[in-house]
């Protein structure tokens, strides 16, 4: 063997090592067959359809996001007119994309068009029917479509963060339809399935607003009664439990009424953590820390309020209403009669980051091992089927060289299944499907080179003469077939979802992998046999 083959015999080797110890790793010795399934189910990760899990289609309810942008608008705008002098009614939200302003002072009105030019820019300004000196602000369209993009990136990356912090292994979290401001979730046989939908549906929606009233009601119709059928503007109700008013358990229900305009929100925090209660054992509470951008704002919204009533609002509902007795900036409690799981959970939630919008669930599937193992059954069954059927054809058909189109088959497969090992990969049945492809593309390059080696031999060149000009002349077309096939792969990838990416990930590997294997091993086989000849013979092809 001369010394160019040989190190070609060692690389391959060396590949070959690498992949056995990629599937099971560094055998003990003694070992076992089963140690070495164990050591294999850890490295192959299954997906949802093999392994079984949930799989769950959420609608985050985008417009939640557009209104709360608006009624921060209000809130800005109302602080600009009263910094300018410029009397009128206070700004209200008319709508989620709209705000209108009335009773302008006719001698500010070029003010207040200036005002709006600079300050919302992405604001349309029009005169209100009606009305000689109001006017509405329409947030423009491409605004609209920019925070529901805005509000659907932020929550695959919200949830993503939460699942990850349940150790859920390659979890999928993606946008899912056609703008239906959808996302799919599917969890593959790991952590508890229930634990994980209740951290999704958790909102994470931390505000605090000033309270308007000092007091809370018994029901919506009381305070409605107290403000005689009508809210003030800029105001809602909002529930919460009895205990919020003096930090005593209680069970009943109680209205707040508090101002639209949040403060501050879940986006503005830095940390959560539950700490155990100093004033109310064996309860706990969740202290939170805030950006600094966030503390600045905040300290100037409590400075001037001070003895007033704040609510700390999660998820809609009021846990806290307490009074202002100084200045805050950088810190906050949210206080309850909370267990340590039920703060430690309500930390996760606020620390992994708010939903920008709530979220409703449209599906709910949830897939059993049993039929996962199915799955699996009868896609190995196929795989293996179509391997031993080719194998025999190349065998039959191509007589010795068919043995060397079984090694290099049997090598692509190895590579392929640790390649899936080393990227941690999820193998789907999909990727199953993608696997009993890449055996076809094995089997079809190995064919164009036999059959140009065939023809070289027909054409009455030597052994070695045929195998190189098979090799040579066969590579642009195998090259060519695989690029596209990739390329098409890629695609699959880029606009499908979990399984299809799963199809993508195998057929490409395998492709890359056949490469190797049908051009370089082969060609390396080829090679040592017909090293081993002391003169010309016909090849067994």
């Amino acid at each position: 063997m001369n010394s160019n083959l040989r190190w070609k015999a060692i690389f391959v080797a060396a590949v070959i090592a690498l992949c056995i110890y990629g599937l099971v790793g560094l055998p003990d010795f003694p070992t076992s067959w089963t140690t070495v399934k164990q050591n294999l189910s850890q490295r192959i990760r299954l997906g949802l359809d093999l392994q079984g899990g949930t799989h769950l289609v959420l609608q985050v309810q985008v417009n939640e996001a557009v209104r709360q942008e608006t009624n921060q608008r209000v809130s800005q705008l109302y602080t600009m007119l009263r910094d300018k002098n410029i009397a009128s009614d206070q700004p209200v939200s008319t709508s989620d994309t709209q705000i209108k302003v009335s009773n302008l002072a006719p001698d500010r009105i070029s003010d207040f068009r200036n005002i709006v030019g600079d300050s919302l820019q992405d604001w349309d300004i029009a005169g209100a029917p009606g009305e000689t000196n109001g006017y509405l602000l329409n947030m423009k369209s491409a605004a609209v479509t920019a925070i529901q993009q805005r509000t659907m990136d932020q929550s695959v990356i919200t949830i993503r963060r939460r699942i990850d912090q349940l150790g859920l292994r390659e979890p999928v979290i993606e946008p899912y339809g056609q703008g239906e401001n959808e996302i799919i979730v599917e969890l593959a046989g790991e952590g508890d399935p229930t634990q994980a939908k209740d951290i999704i549906s958790k909102g994470g929606q931390l505000e605090v607003r000033l309270v308007e009233d000092t007091h809370p009601y018994s029901s919506q119709a009381e305070a409605l009664a107290a403000h005689s059928g009508i809210l003030p503007p800029n105001t809602e109700l909002l529930p919460g439990k009895s205990s919020s008013a003096n930090g005593a358990a209680g069970a009943g229900e109680v209205w707040w009424l508090v101002s639209t305009t949040a403060q501050i929100t879940g986006r503005d925090l830095r940390t959560a953590r539950a700490q155990r209660s100093t004033q109310r054992p064996p309860y706990y509470d969740v202290g939170f820390n805030l950006t600094t951008d966030a503390g600045t704002r905040f300290g100037q919204f409590t400075e001037p309020n001070i003895g007033k009533s704040i609510a700390t609002i999660l998820d809609h509902k009021v846990e806290l209403v307490a009074t202002l007795n100084g200045k805050i900036e950088d810190q906050g409690v949210i206080e309850g009669t909370f267990t340590e799981q039920e703060a430690t959970d309500m930390a996760l939630v606020l620390e992994a980051g708010a939903l920008p919008a709530s979220i409703t669930y449209l599906e709910e599937r949830t897939v059993g091992p049993s039929l996962g193992a199915d799955s699996i059954r009868h896609g190995v069954q196929a795989s293996l089927t179509s391997l031993i059927v080719v194998l025999i054809f190349m065998v039959l058909y191509y007589r010795s060289a068919g043995v060397n189109a079984v090694i290099a088959l049997l090598l692509n497969l190895l590579i392929l299944l640790a390649a899936l090992a080393y990227f941690t990969a999820v193998l789907t049945l999909p990727g199953i499907a993608g696997v009993i492809l890449t055996i076809g593309m094995g089997v079809d390059s190995n064919v164009l080179i036999f059959e140009r080696i065939r023809e070289e031999l027909r054409a009455g060149k030597s052994a070695v003469s045929a195998v190189d000009l098979g090799f040579k002349r066969a590579f642009l077309t195998i090259i060519d077939t695989h690029v596209t096939t990739v390329v098409s792969a890629i695609f699959l990838f880029l606009f499908g979802t979990g399984p299809i990416k799963g199809f993508a990930i195998s057929l490409t590997i395998g492709l890359v992998a056949n490469l190797f294997t049908s051009v370089y091993v082969s060609r390396m086989i080829f090679d040592w046999h017909l090293a081993k000849k002391t003169q010309q013979s016909e090849l067994s092809i």
